[in-house]
């Protein structure tokens, strides 16, 4: 099995390879949180999601020196936090020096700015990626209204939009949406937000010889959605991440998008 298998991955603006499988850091800290950054990364992943609020980015940047990889394999997100409105360049260089790396291949605003902050802040992350501090940036939390009003601003969307996502919040309206402004879903909380011992996923898994856990990441990627999954047990991590082996078939998708109606 190849690296490109195990994670595939989603093109975004400027060229820009996002792998659609990655390691979500909240509350990962301290030694524990390095040691499960580290075996996320000896596991496969190649993408690891940050933000200056988890207070963690010395340990993310800890893990990618002590890996050995190469900067360039690891594909690495912050975020910053919309009360840093008008200090995106500090806040960003804080983060920089916090990772150990010259930029970042994605930069989310977490939360939606109020008011004109919401186009003033979007209009600085612009410049950050034209000076390479940043490959690609995008949005957390946004509405498909804000977006319009970002590239209503400035005439360029978001390359991602971050939200909470798993088989209770199938919303194909909403990911039409996106598609149509060119912008990319990533979802957080897919295991979180699911009952991992429901009748339909745990029959899925059973066809396939997989956990549920694995049925809902592979159904992230049947929509075209890069997913975002945190563990800090190595046996989940490690299991998380291995979904190259099976597809659900169309009836299989169609029967976990209707645990979105229960």
């Amino acid at each position: 099995m190849t690296e490109a298998a195990a994670n595939p991955a989603v093109v975004l603006p400027g060229g820009v390879s996002m792998p659609m499988i990655g390691f979500g850091t909240w509350q990962l800290r301290g030694r524990p949180g390095r040691a499960a950054m580290l075996t996320a990364l000896a596991a496969g992943y190649r993408h690891i999601d940050t933000a200056t609020m988890y207070g963690n980015e010395g340990d993310v940047g800890y893990a990618l020196a002590e890996s050995k990889l190469d900067r360039s394999e690891v594909f690495i997100t912050t975020k910053l936090q919309s009360g840093r409105a008008g200090r995106e360049r500090s806040t960003l260089s804080a983060s920089l020096r916090g990772l150990g790396t010259p930029y970042v291949d994605l930069w989310l605003v977490h939360w939606p700015p109020a008011g004109r902050l919401l186009t003033l802040v979007w209009q600085e992350f612009l410049a950050m990626r034209d000076a390479g501090r940043a490959r690609a940036v995008g949005v957390s939390n946004y509405s498909l209204a804000q977006i319009d009003r970002l590239i209503e601003a400035t005439g360029q969307a978001p390359a991602v939009n971050q939200i909470p996502w798993s088989p209770a919040r199938y919303d194909p309206a909403l990911l039409a949406g996106h598609r149509e402004r060119g912008v990319a879903v990533e979802g957080y909380s897919p295991l979180k937000g699911t009952d991992l011992a429901d009748p339909v996923l745990a029959g899925i898994a059973a066809a396939h010889g997989v956990s549920t856990a694995q049925v809902v990441v592979r159904w992230h990627l049947e929509h075209g959605v890069t997913v975002l999954v945190k563990s800090s047990h190595p046996d989940r991590i490690a299991v998380n991440i291995d979904v190259s082996g099976f597809s659900l078939s169309p009836d299989e998708v169609t029967a976990i998008n209707g645990l979105s109606r229960r």
